[in-house]
């Protein structure tokens, strides 16, 4: 699955390049997410699926000392490395997966966030992801993270401006099973998004499992009055639908 996974932002990489928010997720999960990572004032950061670097850029700008962004996408990457060396901010991008963290050592960092990356793996690799990152934090360290809402491909039909087909499955049935999706631009033009569908539960067992004990934050996400005064067109045909679950826990 992650080669398929490389292999399709490889090709559509050019789609995620953005320096303003341009995603429907750009406005619904990453502000409140780039909020549950404060105070970034000299945090050490590791962002784990960083695509083109948005977000790490973005974490930097607030005061994180240093931000690492991995990602299994070469042509993300590359984009990442072109915008770090238009505009440099310091931001380290290496090609790597979130499940095997190996190349950093226990406790170096202060802070991980994930978007839109838990959902690509199976139940036993988000284990296997969450278990890397908890070792990579320090005591008293933070993960955040957010992932589409578990039940937005049963909510939604196959439609702009996101969704995800869920094949003919149900919320309990399909688990496990990869979901494809498009989430739109609002210059038009959509990108192709995956979720390997897991339940609310499968998420806080999985952290459970992996030594996680303190009880985590939950935010469900969706659109705000904000994002209907901006483009009312746009965003109106997501109103009161759960589009983003955002987690934050103290290792």
């Amino acid at each position: 699955m992650t080669s398929r996974i490389a292999d399709l932002y490889n090709r559509v990489a050019p789609d995620w390049e953005r320096q303003t928010p341009v995603l429907v997720s750009d406005f619904t999960a990453r502000p409140f997410v780039l909020e549950l990572c404060e105070p970034l004032a000299g945090a050490a950061v590791l962002e784990a699926g960083c695509g083109e670097g948005y977000m790490a850029r973005h974490l930097r700008q607030r005061g994180a000392r240093t931000v690492e962004g991995i990602d299994i996408s070469a042509g993300m990457l590359a984009a990442a490395q072109a915008a770090e060396q238009a505009h440099p901010l310091g931001i380290t991008f290496t090609l790597a997966t979130v499940v095997d963290l190996s190349r950093f050592p226990d406790a170096a960092f202060d802070l991980v966030v994930a978007v839109a990356v838990l959902n690509y793996l199976t139940l036993a690799d988000t284990g296997t992801a969450l278990r890397e990152i908890r070792r990579v934090l320090r005591p008293g360290g933070r993960l955040v993270f957010a992932v589409p809402h578990p039940a937005l491909p049963f909510l939604r039909p196959p439609a702009p401006p996101l969704f995800f087909d869920r094949a003919a499955c149900g919320y309990f049935s399909g688990r496990g099973r990869e979901l494809h999706g498009q989430m739109w631009r609002r210059d038009g033009r959509a990108v192709p998004v995956r979720c390997v569908h897991k339940t609310l539960a499968d998420y806080f067992s999985t952290l459970a499992h992996a030594s996680f004990t303190t009880m985590p934050e939950v935010h469900e996400l969706g659109v705000t009055d904000e994002h209907l005064r901006l483009d009312p067109a746009f965003f109106g045909p997501l109103i009161d639908q759960p589009l983003q679950v955002a987690f934050r826990l103290v290792r």
